[in-house]
C-alpha cells in the first residue's frame, strides 16, 4: 500500500464518529417521534401522551419490571422527576439536586452528578426535583439553592453553573428547564419568602442571560444585558411597596406553544398570604403569561385569581390542544379548583367549570373570567379583629394544597379527554399579622387542611372539554400527587402514594393493571420504543412532597407511607411479544 493510502486509512481510523445530538427540530418532534422523550411534558405542549399502542387493555396485565435502579444513600425524600430518554441513555433528576446516566435496557449507572448544596437552603415543599432537559451534548438541571447548570450528557462533566437568584433570599430552583430556539428558560421558586418571580432565559451553550422578566408589577426587565421595559404599571395594582417582595413565583416552569410562538408560564401566590395587606388585583401574581421567547415581553396574560388570598398559585401547567369544532385552544386545571379553557392566540376567556366539590371561596366564574367571590370566605382582617392577632377563621375548599397541584394533567389524542389528579380538601384558614425579613417565612396567615369525604382525597378525572363535563373519575384514599399519561394504547397510567403505578381503561376508569413499586409513586410516568420496537414504560417512585410536610390532618393520614427513591421499568415479555406477531 503506498504512502497516499496509508495517510488516508490512518485520517478515516483517527476521525472521530458522528455523534448525535439533540436540535430545536428533535425537540419540536418529541410528541411524535416514539424512540426517545426529550422534553418534560413529552412534548412542548406538554400533553403527556404517546401514540405507542403495543402496551394496550389487552396485553398490560403482562408488564413486568425488567429493571429497578435505586437513587441510594440517606436521601430518600420526595421524587417527583420525569425521565429523559436518548441515544440509548436515561437521565433522571432525584431528590437534594442529583442527576443519573442510566443504561436504558439494563438500569445500569453510566454516571451521577450530586450538586454541592450550601447549608441554608430554603425549599418550600421537599428537596424535589421534577426534571431535566436535553439540548445538543448537554443534560440542564436545576439546583435547591436557585442555580442551573449543564452537564456533558455522555460524562456528566459541569459545562457551565450559573445563578438564578439568591438562595439566602430564599429563592430555589425545582422544575425542569424549557429549551427554545437554543435558550434555556427557567423560572425560580420561592413565593412564601417574599421573593420576586421571574422568568429568564439563557444561552444554552455557555449559560449567558439573555434576557429576563420579572412577573410582578413595577420591576424592569433585562434584555442582552441592559434594562427593558417595566413589567405592568407600577402601582396599578398594588399598593404601596408591597410589589417589591410581591411573590408571583414561576415555579412549575412553562410550555412552549409552536404555532404562537408564545412561552406560556404561570406565575404563584402574591406575597404575603394575609390579602387584606395588598387589596387589589395584584397583578401577574395567580395568573397565566404569555411571553415572547426572542425578548422576553409579556403578549398576553389571564388572572385566574385576582387578589389571591388562599394560596391559589397560578401555575398549574397549560396545555394547547384543539377542540372537536377546530378551534385553538388553551386547557388549565388550577389550584383554585376551576378547570379553565382560554384562547389559544391571545390567552382570552373561553370558558370554566368546577373540577373539585364544594368550592366555597367563589360562586362560579363569570363571563368576563373572573370568579364571583364568596366575600364571607375570605379570610378575615387581623386588623378588624378584637386583638388584632387573628382575623376570623373560615374554612375554605379547596385547601391550600389545591384542587391540582403541582402533577400535571394529560391530553389524550384518542379520546379527547384530559385526565387530571385532582384532590378533594378543605381547610381552616385565618390572618395574621406580618412584616417582611429577608429570607424568613412572609406568610401572615395559618391553616389546617382536612379531607372533606371519609372514603377519599384522591380522584383522577376525566374531563371533556368540548362538554365540560366529568365522564368520571378514579377515587384514591391517599392524596394524588403524581402527574398522569394516556397512550394510544387506549390507557391512562398514573401513580398512588400507597405505592402503586396503575393503568386505567381511558374511557371508562376501570384499573386494568397496577404494580406495587415499594413507595409511594409521585413522579411523572413516560412510555418509548426501542429499536427493536418493543415498548418500555418507567416511573419514578418515592414519597414525599408538600402534603407530609404541610399537609395537616391529611399528613397524619399518611404518615405511614414509606420514603423511597428508584426509578422502575416494565415492559412486555419476548415470548409474548412474538406470540402476538
Amino acid at each position: 500500500m503506498n504512502r497516499f493510502l496509508l495517510a488516508v486509512c490512518a485520517g478515516i481510523m483517527a476521525a472521530p464518529m458522528a455523534v448525535a445530538q439533540v436540535t430545536d427540530a428533535d425537540l419540536a418532534q418529541d410528541d411524535v417521534v416514539t424512540t426517545s422523550v426529550l422534553t418534560n411534558g413529552m412534548g412542548r405542549h406538554m400533553q403527556r401522551y404517546s401514540p405507542l399502542d403495543q402496551i394496550n387493555r389487552d396485553t398490560v396485565q403482562n408488564l413486568f419490571p425488567a429493571w429497578s435502579f435505586s437513587f441510594g444513600g440517606e436521601r430518600q425524600r420526595g421524587q417527583e422527576s420525569q425521565p429523559l430518554v436518548y441515544d440509548g441513555v436515561m437521565y433522571v433528576t432525584g431528590s437534594y439536586s442529583r442527576v443519573f446516566a442510566l443504561d436504558v435496557k439494563t438500569g445500569s449507572k453510566l454516571w451521577q452528578y450530586d450538586a454541592r448544596l450550601p447549608e441554608g437552603i430554603l425549599p418550600c415543599c421537599d428537596v424535589i426535583n421534577r426534571g431535566a432537559a436535553i439540548y445538543g451534548d448537554n443534560i440542564y438541571f436545576g439546583t435547591l439553592d436557585a442555580r442551573i447548570v449543564a452537564l456533558n450528557r455522555h460524562t456528566g462533566a459541569v459545562v457551565w453553573n450559573k445563578r438564578i437568584a439568591d438562595y439566602r433570599e430564599g429563592y430555589s430552583y425545582t422544575a425542569a428547564p424549557l429549551i427554545v430556539n437554543g435558550l434555556v428558560i427557567t423560572g425560580n421558586s420561592g413565593g412564601e419568602f417574599g421573593i420576586v418571580g421571574a422568568v429568564e432565559a439563557r444561552d444554552a451553550e455557555n449559560g449567558e442571560l439573555v434576557w429576563r422578566r420579572p412577573v410582578i408589577e413595577g420591576h424592569m426587565g433585562e434584555l442582552n444585558g441592559e434594562e427593558s421595559t417595566m413589567t405592568g404599571e407600577l402601582n396599578a395594582t398594588w399598593p404601596g411597596d408591597l410589589w417589591k417582595t410581591g411573590g408571583g413565583a414561576p415555579w412549575l416552569g412553562g410550555t412552549y406553544d409552536a404555532d404562537t410562538n408564545t412561552l406560556i408560564f404561570g406565575t404563584g401566590n402574591p406575597a404575603p398570604w394575609n390579602s387584606h395587606l395588598r387589596e387589589g388585583d395584584n397583578l401577574y401574581a395567580a395568573s397565566r403569561l404569555g411571553i415572547d421567547p426572542a425578548t422576553g415581553e409579556i403578549k398576553w396574560h389571564f388572572q385566574t385569581t385576582p387578589w389571591e388570598g388562599w394560596d391559589f398559585d397560578g401555575v398549574n401547567e397549560v396545555i394547547p390542544f384543539t377542540d372537536a369544532a377546530g378551534n385553538g385552544r388553551l386547557a388549565t386545571a388550577d389550584r383554585n379548583g376551576f378547570f379553565y379553557l382560554l384562547n389559544r392566540e391571545d390567552g382570552a376567556f373561553v370558558d370554566a367549570m368546577p373540577f373539585v366539590e364544594e368550592i366555597s371561596w367563589a360562586s362560579g366564574i363569570g363571563e368576563d373570567g373572573r370568579p364571583i367571590f364568596n366575600p364571607d370566605n375570605r379570610p378575615g382582617n387581623p386588623a378588624a379583629s378584637a386583638d388584632g392577632d387573628r382575623g376570623e377563621v373560615v374554612w375554605a375548599v379547596p385547601g391550600f394544597l389545591g384542587g391540582k397541584n403541582w402533577q400535571h394533567m394529560a391530553y389524550s389524542n384518542r379520546t379527547g379527554y384530559f385526565y387530571v389528579p385532582a384532590n378533594e380538601w378543605g381547610m381552616d384558614i385565618w390572618n395574621e399579622p406580618i412584616t417582611y425579613r429577608q429570607g424568613a417565612a412572609y406568610l401572615g396567615a395559618g391553616f389546617t387542611i382536612k379531607p372533606l369525604f371519609e372514603d377519599h382525597i384522591g380522584a383522577l378525572k376525566a374531563i371533556d372539554p368540548n362538554t365540560m363535563e366529568i365522564k368520571f373519575q378514579v377515587n384514591n384514599a391517599a392524596p394524588l400527587w403524581g402527574s398522569a399519561m394516556a397512550t394510544a394504547g387506549g390507557l391512562v397510567f398514573y401513580g398512588t402514594p400507597e405505592g402503586y403505578i396503575n393503568a386505567i381503561d381511558d374511557e371508562t376508569g376501570e384499573i386494568l393493571w397496577q404494580f406495587q413499586t415499594g413507595s409511594g409513586v409521585v413522579g411523572q410516568p413516560i412510555t418509548w420504543e426501542d429499536e427493536d420496537g418493543v415498548q418500555w414504560l418507567s416511573v419514578v417512585s418515592g414519597w414525599g412532597g408538600a402534603v407530609p410536610l404541610w399537609g395537616g390532618e391529611v399528613a397524619q393520614q399518611v404518615a405511614y407511607l414509606n420514603q423511597g427513591g428508584s426509578v422502575v421499568t416494565f415492559r412486555i415479555p419476548d415470548a409474548l411479544l412474538a406470540s402476538a406477531e
